[in-house]
């Protein structure tokens, strides 16, 4: 809040949010599904941003695109049906959450240089701070936590 008093503007320090931002979105699989992700993701970058007063340079927003593509390509890829974007975030860090309707857990492999794909986990646990997998009623869900920095 901020009070007025005599025409002087004086902030009270009661204008940060209380409760995390919170967006999810649901795609089908279509083609172009994982752009849409992306691009989802961007705009809540955006609004974290400006909603949360969140410091986050070019380089966190690089890292935090690449695993919403990664877990979104593998839930597009792994799974017979739709999913779900589920993102949460502070002026501290971001959570990328993915749920889609496969049970199966997924695999993260040994590191290898000479190994075409299947790397998608092994960068999201590159870039995330945690990460977790548990399976949910209708499937699974895998999260990461993405610290924010300043730029």
């Amino acid at each position: 809040m901020i009070e007025h008093v005599g025409g002087a503007v004086i902030p009270t320090g009661f204008d940060v949010p209380v409760e995390p931002l919170r967006r999810a979105a649901h795609y089908s699989g279509e083609p172009g599904c994982i752009a849409e992700a992306r691009s989802f993701a961007a705009l809540f970058l955006g609004r974290l941003r400006t909603e949360w007063c969140a410091a986050i340079d070019e380089t966190t927003q690089d890292k935090v695109l690449l695993v919403v593509s990664e877990l979104v390509t593998n839930a597009d890829r792994h799974s017979n049906g739709p999913y779900i974007l589920d993102m949460e975030g502070t002026d501290d860090a971001v959570t990328v959450c993915v749920y889609d309707s496969s049970s199966a857990l997924p695999r993260r492999f040994p590191k290898d240089p000479e190994r075409i794909g299947r790397h998608g986990l092994e960068i999201v646990h590159a870039l995330a701070a945690e990460v977790s997998v548990e399976r949910v009623p209708v499937g699974k869900r895998v999260r990461a936590v993405l610290r924010l920095s300043a730029g």
